[in-house]
């Protein structure tokens, strides 16, 4: 790996203070400055593929990062799991009485190279629009040149999350070239397991609670609010996956020998399915809602975050939204209840006149932190059988089939919870202040985003607080073909950064 700044002479310990009050102005000239450079390191990092059900894949990328952050001076670890190592690199500050813990994510969802514009999505392209709206290629070396705000590079995980990463590690450069050192010790944790669910992370942070113990924790990673001005968020929903399964006939039946005789699981699915939710898309499951109250405080801080419903109306392409709340805001309040996924028999081309033997229907919950998961998948449950369902454990027995009229079984998996920072914590202040000396204006800060990630084990295991600083913009296409990040979003994102490094934790 290049070496982009030749400064790091001092190894994981430092006593270099920055200086007070360097301005919005001075650190928006240094962004630019080191704009060029920092897109090519940027390039070199998305040219490394990291699909995470590749574990493989991911190797390069650790080393890499290795590299880059003990080039710049921090002290590096791996720290071993089930799965993927984590990397943690660290900066102590002699004298410092605070320790922020920065989390970053490593890894990436599959590709399908067919449904991508562009030969190979692991290989970043420079994109600009036309006067019709399409993405045209543009020369990669058109950036040595000058940066338009509104090109943007495609590939995958640009901007989920090696934007981020990469735009940090610009940040830290420019630190670096101006002496410049935060008042404040730093700790990063790089995952290579998120789009995975980072099944291996709660483990990890227990096991690991010692060396990762910070003040407080921010997340570099996420897309800012629809109107792409500076955000900061607060919270996020925790995720629990269920998976059910209706039972009809031991085998797929002729529907014309069996129709009316034979059960079809497929309209039990849809029954029960059906029943879970009433006709305003509010969950019907007795108890779901139980604990959240908003109270008029709360709603004052969400009437405060600047959504514009009939423009997010025309951003789904719906005519109306469901009725859990009454705003966009207020119903990522609450838990949902989704079906992400349904199957029974063939259909298309490959239909058949069949009564199917299964179908199948894979659930999300988002939690909120008034919840506990283990009692709403019980709510699930205890609904289910009232629907008169004898619920198996697994496929059905003999027994069970020659007893039972409505069967079925159910799976499922508690991925992290859900976690929320007050606005006037000792974190939230402090980047607070931060954005408002970077940016001139107040950010967006949003109470909870409706996603969820795998930050909870950190702040119930370490017991701090945690806020997520999103820059890239919103419509990145992350996870899907195309994926891209804009390249004012990505210039914002190295000021951001450069900010928070340069705010004293405490003024």
């Amino acid at each position: 790996m290049k070496k982009w700044i030749p400064f790091c002479l001092m190894i994981g310990v430092c006593q270099i203070s920055i200086r007070a009050q360097i301005s919005s102005a001075e650190i928006e000239k240094l962004s630019d400055q080191i704009l060029p450079s920092s897109l090519e390191q940027f390039g070199e990092l998305l040219s490394l593929p990291n699909d995470a059900h590749l574990p493989a894949s991911l190797e390069p990328n650790i080393k890499w990062m290795e590299d880059a952050f003990q080039e710049r001076g921090f002290a590096v670890e791996r720290l071993p799991t089930d799965g993927i190592d984590l990397l943690m690199a660290e900066r102590e500050i002699i004298g410092s009485s605070n320790t922020v813990l920065i989390y970053l994510q490593l890894d990436g969802q599959p590709v399908d190279p067919s449904k991508w514009d562009q030969d190979d999505p692991y290989i970043p392209t420079l994109k600009k629009s036309d006067s019709s709206g399409r993405w045209v290629t543009i020369p990669w070396e058109s950036l040595k040149e000058g940066q338009d705000p509104e090109w943007r590079i495609f590939a995958r995980s640009a901007s989920d999350a090696k934007g981020p990463v990469a735009a940090f590690l610009s940040a830290y450069d420019i630190m670096l070239s101006q002496s410049w050192m935060h008042n404040y010790s730093v700790k990063i944790i790089i995952d290579s397991e998120e789009e995975l669910g980072s099944p291996h992370l709660p483990a990890a942070v227990e096991k690991y609670r010692d060396k990762l113990a910070a003040d407080m924790l921010i997340i570099l990673d996420g897309p800012r609010h629809n109107t792409n001005r500076p955000t900061l968020t607060f919270g996020a929903r925790g995720i629990t996956t269920v998976r059910i399964t209706t039972y009809g006939p031991r085998v797929p039946q002729h529907s014309g020998h069996y129709g009316n005789y034979a059960p079809n699981p497929a309209l039990h699915l849809s029954q029960l399915l059906a029943s879970m939710k009433d006709r305003d898309g509010r969950v019907a499951i007795p108890g779901f809602y139980h604990g959240i109250e908003l109270d008029e405080k709360t709603r004052e801080i969400l009437r405060q975050v600047p959504d514009y419903e009939d423009a997010i109306k025309r951003q789904l392409g719906i005519a109306q939204p469901d009725k859990v709340a009454p705003t966009y805001q207020e119903s990522i309040q609450y838990p949902s209840l989704n079906i992400r996924g349904m199957a029974s028999a063939w259909v298309g081309t490959k239909v058949r006149t069949i009564i199917p033997d299964a179908a199948v229907a894979n659930l999300d919950i988002r939690t909120v932190r008034e919840n506990d998961p283990e009692q709403l998948v019980g709510l699930l449950m205890q609904h289910i059988r009232q629907q008169g369902f004898h619920i198996c454990q697994g496929e059905p027995t003999e027994e069970e089939r020659m007893t039972y009229p409505r069967l079925v079984s159910l799976s499922y998996e508690i991925a992290y919870g859900a976690y929320r920072t007050p606005f006037d914590s000792k974190v939230g202040l402090w980047l607070d202040r931060s954005m408002n000396r970077i940016f001139s204006e107040p950010p967006v800060k949003i109470r909870t985003s409706g996603g969820s990630i795998p930050i909870a084990p950190f702040v119930q295991t370490l017991g701090i607080p945690a806020v997520t600083v999103p820059t890239v913009n919103r419509d990145n296409n992350q996870h899907s073909p195309n994926e891209n990040i804009r390249l004012g979003n990505y210039r914002d994102a190295i000021r951001t950064f450069l900010g928070i490094l340069t705010e004293p934790l405490n003024p």
